[in-house]
């Protein structure tokens, strides 16, 4: 899985079981250089993380609910309506796309 956006394409790892949920970015010091998605996931937290990140939340169609640039570490989202999936980028990498578009994810390499 992967997004393209500002002429750079950025992987997406899907996190499918608990131990790849519970840990996420938790604890990583080198720099982020792609994407987390968490199917069914409502709400994150940013305990544990070096380095800030951009959150997308959409709905089972990938339509933007929620958009949070340049979040900083120990930080919460708590839950939100209608949120089916939550991917976790790189800090600022994520400028092209607001609320209520719909993201463009491209499954395979």
């Amino acid at each position: 899985m992967h997004i393209n956006t500002n002429n750079k394409t950025i992987p997406i790892k899907e996190c499918k079981n608990i131990w790849q949920k519970f840990l996420g970015f938790m604890f990583k010091i080198e720099p982020i250089e792609s994407g987390l998605c968490f199917p069914k996931c409502k709400a994150i937290h940013t305990f544990f993380m070096y380095q800030p990140i951009d959150v997308v939340m959409t709905d089972k169609n990938n339509r933007i609910l929620y958009f949070y640039q340049d979040l900083k570490p120990w930080k919460i989202i708590w839950p939100k309506k209608g949120v089916y999936y939550t991917y976790e980028f790189p800090a600022n990498s994520m400028d092209y796309y607001g609320v209520n578009d719909i993201f463009r994810v491209k499954k395979g390499s």
